[in-house]
C-alpha cells in the first residue's frame, strides 16, 4: 500500500492505496467523487479528465502514487468556478449534451482552452476538444458553447492566461515535487511545535461522508442541561477518550481523542470551532483532526438540540453526527458498524452526562482511558448475536 498526501478540491486528503491503483479510482473509490467518469480506461475518450496542478489529465492512466503531493481539482472542485459556470450554462444554451457522460470531461477541457486560447478560433477549439470522444452530439454544439464563452470573455476585455497555468514542461503533474517538500517541511514543523500549528488551522465547512442521527433523554430540566453543554470542558469529561489541550476562547476549542480498535492505535490532535444559538437550546461544533501515526484525517460535525419533557421537568436531547474519514482507519470501517458503535458512543456520553448533571464525578479524562473500539466491537456482536443465530435457526 501507498500512502499519499493529495489536496482534492480545495480539502487535503490522506489515503491509502496499491501502487497500481489509478487516480481515477481514487477519486471515485475512495473520496466518492462519482463525478469523474470512466469510459475507455486506456486514456482515449477523455471522460476521466480531471486537473493536476491546475492542468488537464486523464485521471484513468495516472497512477495515484504518482500524484502523492498533487493538487487535484475534479468536476466537483469547479461548482464555483467562474469559467466552469459560464461553460455549463453555454452547454444547456446550445444543446452541448445529451445523455451527459463525458460532459465532465467535456467542461474540464473545455475550461483550459478557454482560459488559453486568445480568440474564438473554430478549428483551434476542435483540436483542442478532440482528446474527447462524445458520441451523441456530433460536437457541433459542444464548439459553439465553447466559442460563445471565448467570444463573451475575451469581448469584456479578459485576457487569455499563457499557459493556462502550466508552470514547467514535462509531464502534467511533474511540479509537485516542490510541493510535496514544503507539505513535508510544514509537517515536521507542526509536528515539533503542535500547539502553535493548531492556532492556523482553518475550520471550514465541508460535506459529511456519513450521517448519523440520535437521541436521549435526560431527567434534568433543559436550562441545566444548556448550562452545561455551554461548559466544553464540563462536556469533554463525558466523552471517552478526549482531553482538551486548550479551552481558552470558548468557540474555539484545541484536543486529542485517542482511539484503538484491535492493534490499530490512532491519536487525533485537533482544533474544532463551537456554535450556539443565543437561548443555548441548539448548536454546533465542527472540527478537524490528524493522526500522524497512522497517516488518518477526520472532520466532523456535531448539531444537537435541547427540547423539553415532562413539563420541562426532563430534555431530550437530538443529535447529527457528521463526518468524514480518510487514511488507514478509513479502510477498517464499515458504515454498519460504525452506527452502531456510535449509538453506543452516544448511550455512554448520555449516561455520563447524566451522572454530571446529578452532581457525580465523571473521570473520563485520565490518560488510560482510550475509545476502545475493540470493546465496543465485542459488546455490538454479542447484541447481534442472538438475532443472528435466530435468523440461522429459522433458515
Amino acid at each position: 500500500m501507498s500512502t499519499l498526501a493529495l489536496t482534492v478540491n480545495r480539502r487535503a486528503v490522506d489515503l491509502a492505496a496499491e501502487p497500481r491503483t489509478s487516480l481515477a479510482d481514487v477519486v471515485r473509490d475512495h473520496l466518492d467523487l462519482t463525478g469523474t467518469h470512466l469510459g475507455c480506461e486506456h486514456g482515449v475518450c477523455g471522460a476521466c479528465t480531471v486537473l493536476i496542478d491546475g492542468v488537464p489529465a486523464r485521471s484513468c492512466i495516472t497512477f495515484a502514487a504518482a500524484c502523492d503531493g498533487a493538487t487535484v481539482t475534479t468536476i466537483e472542485g469547479l461548482d464555483d468556478d467562474e469559467i466552469a459556470t459560464e461553460l455549463r450554462a453555454a452547454f444547456t444554451r446550445e444543446h452541448a449534451l445529451q445523455c451527459g457522460y463525458c460532459t465532465p470531461g467535456m467542461l474540464v477541457s473545455a475550461r483550459d482552452l478557454v482560459l488559453r486560447l486568445p480568440e474564438a478560433d473554430d478549428r483551434a477549439i476542435r483540436v483542442g476538444m478532440s482528446g474527447n470522444l462524445c458520441r451523441c452530439t456530433g460536437y457541433v454544439g459542444i464548439v459553439r458553447a465553447v466559442t460563445a464563452v471565448i467570444a463573451d470573455r475575451r469581448a469584456r476585455g479578459i485576457a487569455p492566461e499563457v499557459g493556462g497555468g502550466r508552470t514547467m514542461l514535462g509531464p502534467v503533474g511533474s511540479g509537485h515535487g516542490a510541493a510535496q517538500d514544503e507539505r513535508r517541511g510544514a509537517a515536521t514543523r507542526a509536528a515539533a511545535s503542535p500547539s502553535s500549528s493548531l492556532q492556523n488551522v482553518a475550520i471550514a465547512d465541508f460535506t459529511p461522508a456519513a450521517t448519523i442521527k440520535q437521541t436521549f433523554e435526560v431527567q434534568h430540566p433543559p436550562a441545566q442541561v444548556a448550562a452545561l453543554f455551554a461548559d466544553v470542558a464540563a462536556v469533554a469529561t463525558c466523552l471517552p477518550g478526549v482531553a482538551l489541550t486548550s479551552a481558552e476562547d470558548p468557540n474555539r476549542i484545541e484536543g486529542e481523542i485517542r482511539v484503538q480498535v484491535g492493534p490499530i492505535a490512532a491519536q487525533f490532535a485537533g482544533v474544532a470551532r463551537v456554535e450556539r444559538a443565543a437561548d443555548g437550546m441548539s448548536g454546533r461544533i465542527i472540527g478537524t483532526g490528524n493522526d500522524s501515526r497512522s497517516r488518518s484525517s477526520t472532520q466532523g460535525e456535531i448539531r444537537y438540540r435541547l427540547l423539553p419533557l415532562a413539563d420541562g421537568g426532563a430534555t431530550r436531547v437530538e443529535l447529527t453526527i457528521g463526518y468524514t474519514l480518510t487514511g488507514l482507519l478509513a479502510q477498517v470501517g464499515r458504515s454498519g458498524l460504525v452506527r452502531d458503535l456510535a449509538r453506543r458512543l452516544v448511550d455512554q456520553f448520555a449516561a455520563n452526562l447524566e451522572s454530571k448533571l446529578s452532581g457525580h464525578a465523571v473521570e473520563l479524562a485520565d490518560a488510560d482511558q482510550h475509545l476502545n473500539g475493540l470493546a465496543l466491537l465485542l459488546s455490538l456482536i454479542r447484541a447481534r448475536l442472538p438475532r443472528w443465530l435466530g435468523g440461522t435457526s429459522r433458515r
